[in-house]
């Protein structure tokens, strides 16, 4: 069992936990049934919805989207964007381009009349290896005419929202399967498991350091597959907290967002600019985390995640199956942030 960094480096949750009792108390917060605060709500608010590891085809599947297809109806909100975090498709996917998946999964299960956006996705670790040259379908179906599906290639960016111009968000999505993390070989037969090259590798690096010289969105967010950190069963990355983590710190990214564990999280870690969010209950199997004491919040549990953002701040939030919000936090430009639901 991994064991959690010492207090000095991240934040307790019983410290969090305070935060959040002293912080509601005073703000007296009126909830609306789905668990939102009216005050927190503002005319230039503009919304995002994500989630992970969601393409089982299992009822947990429909029973998420069933759950955020409700909640955004209750909000009564158009989404901007509904970011897909990467094992998009689990097992055989027979037809390619042609695959029926591509309605039952995707086009029917988020459907244009609810999310009529962009749906920005990223490559996880499942869609390299139930299907050979199955991130490359992927790739390629971003060019169907008419298709929300946004993967033009296997690392994007995309600057989203605003007004007058002025992009609210720039999205810099990665794909993670380094050798290292999705590499190595099958233990069943022996064989090298699908991932990216060497040079893929060098190209995305350099690729993402030229991204964050250019000018950017009042927020950045950061989309992989794989956490840099987290509580859940696979544990943290080394070779994507040496590939991305420095890089993230010096050019002020607001939120590293991904899957791959089958649960909810927000982690922060004193000293450090960006926060790390896990949205991996999209419709696989849930798993217990294995780390309890390292926050502000780490749960096993089917849902999806919901931002709402305009220039002042964001707030981010964690939902379940049945729309009831589990966690909240705010964030501000200068990083800054504070914690208003923990449940």
């Amino acid at each position: 069992m991994k064991t959690a960094p010492s207090s000095s480096t991240t934040w307790s949750r019983r410290r969090l936990l305070k935060t959040v009792f002293c912080s509601s108390a005073a703000l007296g917060l009126n909830l609306r049934p789905d668990g939102i605060s009216a005050a927190e709500s503002a005319a230039d608010d503009q919304h995002w919805f994500a989630l992970g590891d969601f393409g089982s085809m299992q009822p947990a599947q429909s029973a998420v989207a069933d759950g955020m297809k409700g909640y955004v109806g209750r909000l009564g909100v158009k989404p901007k964007g509904l970011l897909l975090l990467g094992d998009n498709f689990y097992s055989k996917m027979t037809g390619g381009l042609k695959s029926e998946r591509w309605k039952t999964g995707f086009d029917d299960m988020y459907p244009k009349s609810v999310f009529d956006c962009p749906c920005p996705a990223v490559l996880g670790n499942h869609d390299y290896h139930d299907n050979a040259g199955g991130e490359l379908v992927q790739v390629e179906y971003s060019k169907q005419p008419g298709t929300r599906w946004t993967m033009p290639n296997k690392w994007h960016r995309m600057d989203m929202g605003g007004s007058a111009g002025k992009p609210l968000v720039t999205f810099i999505c990665l794909d993670t399967n380094f050798r290292a993390v999705s590499g190595g070989r099958n233990k069943k037969d022996g064989k090298l498991k699908n991932s990216l090259i060497e040079a893929e590798e060098q190209e995305q690096l350099y690729w993402f350091k030229e991204e964050l010289k250019k000018p950017r969105a009042t927020w950045t967010i950061v989309v992989g597959h794989h956490p840099l950190y987290s509580n859940g069963i696979h544990g943290d990355s080394k070779p994507l907290q040496a590939a991305f983590d420095s890089l993230m710190q010096e050019n002020g990214v607001h939120l590293y967002m991904c899957g791959h564990d089958h649960d909810l999280q927000h982690l922060e870690f004193a000293g450090k600019k960006t926060s790390h969010i896990l949205s991996g209950g999209g419709g696989a199997r849930v798993r217990e985390p294995k780390i309890a004491d390292r926050g502000p919040y780490s749960k096993a549990v089917y849902g999806f995640s919901h931002i709402q953002a305009n220039e002042q701040r964001f707030i981010f939030r964690h939902i379940d199956a049945n729309g009831k919000l589990l966690h909240e936090f705010e964030k501000r430009p200068d990083f800054s942030f504070s914690v208003t639901k923990v449940s």
